[in-house]
């Protein structure tokens, strides 16, 4: 993706060929400048569109759009600009709707006014909760208080020292030994 070169307009500044280019509306000033950055172009259509082929279209038709918009707006940092030209190029043409993809509506996945069935999945997960209800009665009355103000109630060891009265280091033990002795219950092994 070459154009035309001009050695020294190479030697201008940015915003002397957007200078140059809005006075004289010479195209060629416009292609030395986009030619700086067509890679950086490049860089932002593949980062959107994840095709090579599509980004160098997209390419070619944001130089097109670079020549109109750029006569109509006010310019200091050209690199920048463009950037977010092209960024906003992309995704207009990611949302447009030759993009959008649609789905068939199939009545069967909607939830009807008749009782649903519980997946194997929901039993077992209510069963185990009922098991490990049974397990946390076990527990000795320190861990099973520890382990329910810390898990169920989100509280922290010091918040829990404050309300059970237990020492920090003796809150810390019960809830290491009730996590272990829930492990064992729910395994199915004797605590």
């Amino acid at each position: 993706m070459t154009f035309l070169k001009n050695i020294s307009a190479d030697r201008q500044t940015d915003k002397e060929l957007v200078t140059a280019f809005k006075e004289s509306g010479d195209i060629n000033h416009l292609s030395i400048l986009y030619q700086r950055y067509m890679d950086l172009v490049f860089g932002v259509c593949l980062k959107y569109f994840k095709d090579a082929e599509r980004s160098k279209d997209a390419v070619m038709d944001i130089f097109e759009e670079l020549n109109r918009k750029l006569k109509q707006h006010e310019v200091d940092h050209f690199k920048g600009w463009l950037h977010v030209l092209a960024r906003n190029y992309c995704l207009m043409q990611l949302r447009s709707p030759k993009n959008m993809k649609t789905t068939e509506f199939n009545a069967d996945f909607m939830q009807s006014g008749e009782a649903t069935h519980l997946t194997n999945e929901v039993l077992e997960k209510e069963k185990t909760f009922k098991h490990l209800a049974q397990c946390l009665e076990l527990l000795p009355e320190d861990q099973k208080q520890s382990i329910h103000l810390f898990f169920v109630q989100k509280k922290c060891y010091n918040e829990i020292v404050e309300i059970t009265g237990y020492e920090w280091n003796k809150v810390r033990s019960y809830i290491q030994n009730g996590k272990r002795n829930l492990k064992i219950c729910l395994d199915g092994k004797q605590s």
